[in-house]
C-alpha cells in the first residue's frame, strides 16, 4: 500500500472507490500509520511542523502580533508567568497535534469536493482522496524532517537556518502540487488546463490549511490547559 501510495498517486483511492480493497490497507488506518511514523520521525529529530511551540506562535508566525494580547490576557487570567506556561503550552500542543490532525485530511476534502463538483461524486469518495494524499504528505514531512538533523551531522546549523527552512518549505510545495497533478489525473479524469490549475488551487488549499491548522491547535491548546 505504501509503496502505491509513493510511487502511483490516485492509484490507492481509484481502487478503493472500484471496491478492490482487500490487498490495500484503507484509508483511514493507512493515514493514522503515516501519522505515526511521521509525529515517530519529528521525535526523533526534534521537528515542530505541527507542534508549533508558544514561543514561535507569539514572534514567528503570520498571526503573531494579532494573539501577544489575547495570550498575555490568558497568563494573567491563569495567573502564571510566560516562563512558566510555555512549558505546560508546548506538552499540550504537541498532544493536540497528534490527536486532531486527521480532522485537517478531512477538511481538505472540501477542497475536491468543491473544484471537481461537476463529477457529481459522494464526499466519501473526496474524503478518501484526501486521506490518501494527507497520507503522502506525512512520508513526505517525515524524510523532510530528517533534512536538518543530517545537516548538523555535516556541520551546519539545521532548523536554525532560515534558508534551510524556506528552501524545504519550498521544496514540500512543490512534490504535493507535482503528486497532486498526477492524483487528481487519476482519480478524477481532469485534463489539460483545468487540471493545471485545479492541481494550483488544491496545493495553495494545503498550505493554507496547514497555517489554519497551526492557529487552530493555538487556540484550542490555549483556552484548554
Amino acid at each position: 500500500s505504501i509503496r502505491y501510495l509513493v510511487s502511483r498517486p490516485g492509484a490507492l483511492t481509484v481502487a478503493y472507490l472500484k471496491g478492490q480493497r482487500k490487498p490495500y490497507i484503507g484509508p483511514v488506518p493507512l493515514f493514522l500509520l503515516a501519522n505515526v511514523l511521521f509525529f515517530a520521525s519529528e521525535s526523533l529529530t526534534g521537528g515542530k511542523v505541527f507542534t508549533t511551540p508558544l514561543d514561535s506562535h507569539l514572534h514567528t508566525q503570520p498571526w503573531s502580533e494579532a494573539v501577544q494580547g489575547i495570550v498575555a490576557h490568558r497568563i494573567e487570567t491563569k495567573g502564571t508567568t510566560l516562563a512558566s506556561y510555555a512549558p505546560v503550552f508546548d506538552q499540550a500542543v504537541a498532544l493536540k497535534a497528534r490527536s486532531f490532525i486527521i480532522f485537517m485530511a478531512l477538511f481538505f476534502a472540501l477542497t475536491p469536493a468543491i473544484a471537481f463538483s461537476r463529477s457529481h461524486r459522494p464526499l466519501t469518495s473526496h474524503a478518501v482522496f484526501a486521506l490518501h494524499f494527507y497520507a503522502f504528505v506525512l512520508l513526505l514531512l517525515s524524510l523532510a524532517t530528517m533534512i536538518p538533523a543530517i545537516s548538523v551531522l555535516f556541520g551546519g546549523v539545521g532548523r536554525e537556518s532560515d534558508t534551510m527552512d524556506h528552501f524545504i518549505s519550498i521544496g514540500l510545495m512543490i512534490v504535493s502540487a507535482l503528486y497532486l497533478y498526477f492524483a487528481i489525473g487519476a482519480v478524477y479524469s481532469e485534463r489539460g488546463v483545468a487540471r493545471i490549475l485545479k492541481t494550483a488551487g488544491l496545493t495553495v488549499a494545503v498550505a493554507a490549511i496547514v497555517l489554519g491548522y497551526r492557529f487552530f491547535l493555538l487556540l484550542i491548546t490555549l483556552y484548554s490547559t
